[in-house]
């Protein structure tokens, strides 16, 4: 799998103009931090190697099939505690 980033990471709403009132300005001013801020993330997310290999392994086809082992039964409402679902999870990931 292979993840690229499309465009100027760093072109953001900062460089549109803003009108209005002193509040709408400090409204925008927040919202362009906090856009800058998830955009950060974001990218720091894809380049980050453990986050790619999780990706690729939750993409894979055949996980979902070991996920749903893990699910509780429904039927009953017996959940699955932590330690079965770890050991589940070893087992289908061999």
């Amino acid at each position: 799998m292979h993840i690229t980033t499309i465009g100027n990471a760093n072109a953001t709403a900062a460089n549109a103009p803003v009108r209005g009132s002193s509040a709408a300005s400090a409204e925008a001013a927040r919202i362009r931090n906090d856009v800058d801020a998830a955009r950060n993330t974001a990218l720091s997310a894809l380049n980050n190697d453990r986050f790619r290999v999780m990706l690729e392994q939750i993409t894979d086809p055949g996980a979902s099939g070991a996920l749903m082992t893990m699910g509780g039964d429904s039927q009953n409402g017996v959940g699955v505690d932590f330690d079965t679902a770890l050991s589940r999870y070893a087992e289908n990931s061999k």
